[in-house]
């Protein structure tokens, strides 16, 4: 992608259900440096805002920080998904229980381009209706579903603990279109 920059060599480190990670090896300038990157398919997460504009929100158990998370709807593209959209639906369905009639794309952003590959698509979901849930593991099966008013959203983007940076993203969007 880059004219100074060019990946020379790749070989994998470690394969899992949900990422891959692998050392590349980049030339530069006549020289080569070492990088391990970790390869990822993607993910969607959902701004889903309900006829009173409030937001649903998931309190979910995370064991990479050992504590529970306020978090957007989000998921997975699995393997042989091309359809964001599509993707954004399932999940929406499963961890929320709500399939709605109105989307929007609200943009697409690298979580953390200094060592990972994986975009976000970020979409919003309106004109909904409750289905039931289709939680999957441990962690979605303990979750709880909340639905933040404007002014609680507000709170939890004024607090100064760790938050969730894709659920960030899209709850200052939600605080710009819905003032």
């Amino acid at each position: 992608m880059s004219n100074d920059f060019e990946v020379v060599a790749s070989s994998p480190l470690l394969s899992s259900f949900v990422f891959d990670v692998e050392r590349r090896v980049v030339a530069h300038q006549g020289s080569e440096f070492v990088r391990d990157v970790v390869t990822h398919r993607g993910a969607v997460a959902i701004l889903c805002i309900d006829t009173d504009l409030r937001v649903a929100i998931i309190r979910q158990y995370r064991v990479t920080v050992d504590a529970y998370t306020y978090e957007l709807p989000a998921g997975t593209i699995e393997i042989g998904e091309t359809d964001t959209l599509a993707v954004a639906k399932r999940e929406l369905a499963e961890e929320i229980g709500v399939v709605a009639t109105v989307w929007r794309h609200i943009g697409t952003f690298f979580n953390s381009p200094g060592w990972t590959t994986q975009r976000m698509f970020l979409y919003a979901a309106s004109a909904i209706q409750h289905v039931g849930r289709q939680p999957h593991g441990p962690e979605e099966l303990s979750s709880t579903i909340e639905w933040w008013h404007h002014d609680q959203v507000l709170s939890y983007m004024a607090d100064d603990s760790p938050k969730d940076g894709t659920t960030s993203v899209g709850l200052l969007w939600y605080l710009q279109n819905y003032a």
